[in-house]
């Protein structure tokens, strides 16, 4: 009771307005102060201290109660668990505030994306997706949830990890790196957006409308992203994942009807029971695994909330549990491992930190390919000989020099590592490029680097097992070196994606690229016609799942205006049997 009362109170004393966190190390250390005089709540357990300790890093947070309007705090000396899962309630009510309409545009651009992703996926019949919609099928439920291209109702978190699986399957929907400088939360770790059938499928199973699953999904990516920020997973070889297993637990507990403290035990059943590790993403040909890993955390999240919602028990103030994940690996005297920050209105929202893929490729490359799509826009004499380029460098920075830049995917066999093969993926583009200007006997390829990205956009068809041992894209798959750039590339990351291209001619001519910090599709890039670009996208993606894509594409648009009705008949609509892909 006490912690509950506690918690209510620290929500309306700390809010963060977007415009005022840049601090001085006076105020950071008022708010310190501050913090030790109200949070007096004592950690679930201790441990002596040790030189391995976490350091306390100071939130760069104002101290003016009354300034703080926006966002909602959680320091690490307070049970975190339960205060998403308060933070989760609160925000799907509306009683603390509401985002902005650019935060809500942005999410349903970025779920319409996923949805494209994910019915394409399924039409070209890839195995995870169809495996698990088939496994779906087999646990119908009067108050369950559907899959794409369905109105049959199946156990709720059948569907979710059906959708989530299909909706990443490709690797081609949006993508977080947990980085906010202005708060000095720059973990840096990774994330997408996979999660958002959680929130559709409690708001069907509630009878909600549209805006309430809208709603959900920017309130799942606020607790994932924001946790992205504050603690790394990957550095301990633990799967990204876990970050939305976590905000997937709330938000859907949220929807649900649960209490703050029945999401504090499914929060603590997901951390405590199911860790992945990264071993689902090693090795030189990757498995399902690794399209699926979201998705099953999702069906895990669920269910723990669903035993949570019936009485089960599960461990308690995670984040301060000193045998979980979060302590182990980060030792602290006995509070979490960070604080967390969580918007609740305004625009300053996670997601609007989170970035498009403009095709099929892994994020990290999208440097390089904007560095081509330029180059050759800039010099189109370059496509006039394509036989005279005589080598290709690329300079990146870790982790895309050690992930994507690894020996072993410069010969890719599955499209699981060509997707996350440097040399593959830019060499497929520079072909397509020659190809088309082949075939169109012109070198100029567009008018702008806009039309560059739609004419060349890489497509699932890139991948198929023809593409991948294609002649042409193998000889030029040998031209490429590629080169780590050291500190001064590294420490740009993950503000942006700097890279650099330089492509040498027979005669010794180089056409360089410069460094490319933001390229299309990226949250601080400002040139791009991102939302052109991403309808050329659906269309590619959307004409591979149905003869008509468009009233599907309008559909999912018009998402925060859905009826209850509507939403429940959301998926209603048949994918297309295009055959096996591979």
């Amino acid at each position: 009771m006490f912690m509950t009362e506690f918690l209510a109170g620290a929500r309306r004393a700390w809010h963060v307005p977007a415009a005022a966190r840049h601090q001085t190390a006076r105020a950071r250390h008022r708010f310190r102060g501050a913090r030790r005089a109200l949070l007096r709540s004592p950690p679930l357990a201790t441990q002596p201290h040790t030189s391995h300790e976490h350091p306390s890093t100071p939130m760069a947070v104002p101290t003016d109660a009354t300034a703080l309007k926006n966002q909602t705090v959680l320091p690490r000396d307070t049970n975190q668990a339960l205060g998403i899962g308060q933070f989760a309630i609160d925000f799907m009510s509306g009683k603390i505030g509401s985002p902005d309409a650019s935060v809500l545009e942005r999410t349903v651009m970025f779920h319409t994306d996923s949805v494209l992703c994910g019915i394409s996926a399924i039409a070209l019949n890839t195995n995870a997706p169809i495996i698990l919609r088939a496994e779906a099928a087999e646990y119908p439920h009067a108050k369950g949830a559907p899959v794409f291209g369905s109105t049959a109702k199946v156990a709720p978190e059948k569907a979710i990890v059906a959708n989530s699986n299909a909706v990443r399957e490709w690797d081609s929907n949006g993508t977080n790196f947990g980085f906010n400088p202005e708060l000095g939360h720059t973990a840096g770790e990774f994330g997408h957006n996979d999660f958002y059938p959680v929130a559709v499928a409690a708001a069907q199973q509630q009878g909600r409308d549209g805006a309430y699953a809208l709603r959900g999904m920017v309130c799942l990516d606020e607790i994932r992203g924001r946790l992205a920020e504050v603690f790394s997973l990957k550095t301990y070889k633990i799967d990204h994942v876990v970050h939305g297993a976590i905000a997937s637990a709330a938000t859907y507990g949220a929807m649900m009807g649960a209490t703050a403290e029945e999401i504090e035990s499914a929060i603590g059943m997901t951390v405590a029971h199911y860790i992945p590790w990264r071993a689902i993403r090693a090795g030189k040909q990757l498995s399902d695994s690794k399209g699926a890993s979201a998705a099953i955390s999702t069906e895990v999240a669920v269910l723990s909330m669903m035993r949570s919602m019936r009485g089960f028990m599960g461990p308690r103030d995670i984040f301060r549990n000193p045998e979980s994940m979060f302590r182990q690996f980060e030792k602290t005297k006995g509070d979490s491992p960070f604080d967390l920050v969580l918007s609740h209105s305004g625009s300053d929202f996670a997601v609007m930190g989170m970035h498009f893929k403009l095709g099929l490729y892994e994020h990290q490359s999208a440097g390089a390919l904007q560095g081509v799509l330029t180059l050759l826009r800039e010099n189109p004499q370059i496509l006039e000989k394509p036989d005279a380029i005589k080598s290709i460098n690329i300079v990146a920075y870790e982790p895309a020099f050690g992930i994507i830049g690894d020996p072993a995917k410069r010969d890719p066999k599955t499209r699981q590592s060509a997707d996350h093969s440097m040399v593959y993926i830019v060499g497929t583009l520079l072909r397509k490029a020659i190809e088309m200007a082949e075939s169109t006997k012109s070198t100029k390829l567009g008018h702008c680097d806009n039309c560059y990205w739609k004419n060349l956009m890489l497509v699932p068809h890139d991948y198929s097992p023809e593409a991948i041992f294609n002649k042409k894209t193998r000889a030029l798959m040998e031209k490429f070196s590629f080169t780590h750039g050291g500190p001064e590339y590294d420490r740009r990351y993950p503000d942006g994606i700097p890279t650099s291209l330089v492509i040498e001619m027979a005669d010794g001519t180089k056409y360089d690229s410069g460094l490319v910090m933001y390229p299309a599709g990226h949250a601080r890039n400002t040139t791009a016609d991102l939302k052109g670009i991403l309808a050329k996208k659906a269309e590619n993606l959307g004409k591979l799942a149905s003869d008509n894509p468009q009233p599907i594409i309008d559909r999912f648009n018009r998402i925060a205006s859905l009826s209850s009705a509507e939403l429940a008949s959301l998926y209603d609509f048949a994918i297309a049997n295009r055959g096996k892909y591979e």
